[in-house]
């Protein structure tokens, strides 16, 4: 029995090891490791298609995060049903600070939706920060026989079924405008989804599509260019950018509004620290003189907000966007 209590005692160096382990840990709180991240490359991943207003901002996000934090903030697109597949893949990644997804209104959406999901936003994420909204420009191509928005109504409404408008996938800014739209001014349009907005964007260039609803930041080149007619901007007053160009509401379907915003999330359980300190590098660099001035021409919007404050509205959005999907008799997906 000795010999055996002898060779059950041997651990105890390990045991005390463990022990000196532990006690070194606690002499360094979760800020200790805040101050140290990022400590190698960051990855925003995109669930959209290259070219669209979450792609654009990512990559300046990236940039200035990168130059103010010392590490490279690399943005890689991972497109496809409605933003769910890149979406998922930042859920099942570690809940590190190594792995950021840039999302939008379409994740507030999709909520209700496609209630089968392989994620919950709310459980699966969390708030890091908002980054910027913009107006949406209701465009037609040339060829569509209708001046303005009510020429437009009357047309739709003679020709139920006829007119097709374009989005980047069932869920997505374009999208629910687009129903929002019909809902509001009764008329049947028919929905054609693409895997990206560039992709809907070419179709209505080309012809292909009659109408879409696109983000002022991307379509007003177009517009200018006379390779589109605007009927309308979507926010809630005339878009700075386009002061001549009434809004739906003001030219015919009165109340109407939408836009699209976007912001930033990452896995649900990463520290509270890096969570914060991404938080205020964001800021920083939304709140930037030059930052707000590039995007005011652009007609976009920064916001900033905590944490805490960008998951409460989170929580309102996807409350809202559930009320629409029920309204215009949205099936899920």
């Amino acid at each position: 029995m000795a010999v055996i209590s002898r060779r059950l005692a041997r651990p105890a160096p390990f045991v005390a090891a463990f022990a000196l382990l532990a006690i070194s840990l606690t002499a360094f709180p979760p800020c200790a490791f805040a101050q140290d991240y990022p400590a190698r490359n960051v990855k925003i991943i995109v669930p959209f298609g290259a070219g669209g207003p979450a792609d654009v901002y990512a990559r300046v996000l990236a940039q200035q995060l990168g130059d103010a934090l010392k590490q490279s903030f690399i943005v890689e697109n991972r497109p496809g049903a409605g933003a769910i597949i890149g979406t998922d893949a930042v859920a099942k990644s570690e809940p590190d600070g190594y792995t950021l997804l840039m999302m939008s209104n379409t994740h507030t959406t999709n909520e209700s939706l496609v209630p089968n999901k392989p994620f919950a936003l709310m459980k699966d994420f969390v708030a890091v920060a908002p980054v910027n909204y913009s107006d949406l420009l209701m465009v037609v191509h040339p060829s569509v026989p209708a001046k303005d928005l009510k020429e437009f109504v009357a047309l739709a409404k003679s020709k139920p079924g006829a007119l097709n408008y374009a989005s980047s996938g069932p869920g997505t800014p374009y999208h629910m405008a687009g129903e929002l739209f019909k809902a509001m001014s009764g008329t049947d349009i028919v929905h054609v989804p693409h895997k990206a907005s560039g992709e809907a964007r070419s179709s209505v260039l080309g012809g292909h599509v009659q109408m879409m609803f696109d983000a002022i930041t991307t379509m007003a080149e177009n517009a200018r260019g006379g390779q589109v007619r605007i009927l309308g901007t979507t926010g809630q007053k005339r878009s700075p950018l386009m002061p001549d160009v009434p809004t739906v509401s003001e030219a015919g379907v009165a109340n109407y509004e939408a836009t699209i915003w976007l912001g930033i999330m990452a896995p649900a359980n990463t520290p509270k620290p890096i969570v914060d300190k991404l938080n205020a590098e964001i800021v920083k660099v939304i709140s930037r003189p030059d930052i707000k001035a590039a995007w005011e021409k652009q007609g976009a919007v920064p916001m900033t907000m905590t944490p805490d404050e960008f998951r409460l509205y989170l929580m309102k959005d996807i409350k809202k966007w559930s009320i629409v999907v029920q309204a215009a008799g949205l099936k899920p997906q």
